[in-house]
């Protein structure tokens, strides 16, 4: 049987990525909380 976890860089910056997270207020809201807790990467 196949594992689950198939990485795929593209797939993980098309849904995780900094741009897809400026795309809407909850994104944004998401990277905040990051910045506020101080995080290295705010994104993938």
């Amino acid at each position: 049987m196949k594992r689950t976890y198939q990485p795929n860089k593209r797939h993980q910056q098309k849904t995780h990525g900094f741009r897809v997270r400026m795309k809407s207020t909850d994104g944004q809201n998401v990277l905040k909380r990051r910045r506020a807790k101080g995080r290295t990467r705010l994104a993938w």
